[in-house]
């Protein structure tokens, strides 16, 4: 027996997440499908981070275990030929028996994009929410960092509780303004105070924590868009944060503007 890891990137406009489900297709299921017309096997494919519905990724990681002879190397091209164009098996590697993608991670980056201009490009209305009115960076950069720590986050959590705990650590929350297309690169560290040029049309939100909530990110997105627009201040954050009631926090974002960038597992680099 042999365990295959994938680094997957994916366009979730046309899928009802990463999970099988019965009201429509999933990434997970074009995969297992893939697999099963590759080698003949019916393998179960685990994911770091269960996506929503037209939630896209950059850098999920996948893994599956198998008989097949085929060596790594060769998984991504022989994959590939049987997934559609919207899933992009970046790599393959070979990994240990008892690695599992979903219980080794120790942190995930989050990404969440905007278009903050006059009006939306048609070709990024399914990759970045839209709001016209301008929005100020400073402040939602600010309350960002309210982020910061260990903290219960039910107050971002739809339909809590879905978790045996909504405690989670953030490493990194920041929000910077972009002139171009960020999904692929983050524009600046997120430590370091936000632009002050003011003529990019892309707000881009980057969290990072050791786990995520049911509609954390997006919830959390909805409340700093508050912020932008003056509705709320900072200190309105950290009283949401504090007061662990999802009926005070803002709106759901849409899930187009949402990324998975990156997965981070144990004994890997500085995430050990």
């Amino acid at each position: 027996m042999r365990n295959i890891r994938l680094t997957l990137a994916y366009d979730g406009t046309a899928y009802c997440g990463w999970q099988v489900q019965a009201n429509g297709p999933s990434i997970q299921a074009a995969v297992e499908r893939a697999i099963q017309r590759l080698t003949g096997e019916t393998c179960p494919v685990y994911s770091a981070g269960r996506t929503d519905s037209g939630v896209h990724a950059i850098g999920q990681t996948a893994n599956f275990l198998t008989r097949s002879e085929i060596p790594a190397a060769n998984w991504r091209p022989a994959l590939q030929a049987f997934l559609p164009r919207d899933i992009v098996v970046r790599a393959a590697y070979e990994a240990p028996l008892d690695f599992h993608s979903t219980y080794w991670a120790v942190r995930k980056r989050y990404r969440y994009i905007l278009h903050n201009g006059r009006a939306l490009f048609p070709c990024l209305r399914n990759y970045a929410d839209h709001i016209r009115k301008r929005l100020d960076v400073a402040a939602m950069h600010a309350a960002a960092q309210v982020l910061l720590g260990t903290h219960d986050f039910r107050s971002f959590e739809t339909n809590w509780p879905n978790k045996v705990t909504s405690v989670r650590t953030v490493m990194e929350s920041g929000v910077v303004r972009c002139d171009g297309w960020p999904a692929w690169s983050c524009p600046q560290r997120l430590d370091a105070p936000p632009p002050s040029a003011e003529t990019g049309e892309f707000i881009c939100f980057d969290i990072v924590a050791d786990g995520f909530l049911y509609n954390m990110v997006r919830t959390i997105m909805g409340t700093l868009v508050n912020v932008g627009r003056g509705t709320w201040t900072p200190a309105d954050v950290e009283r949401i944060l504090k007061s662990q009631s999802r009926s005070l926090a803002g709106s759901t974002a849409p899930a187009c503007g949402l990324y998975l960038v990156s997965v981070d597992y144990r004994g890997e680099g500085d995430a050990a």
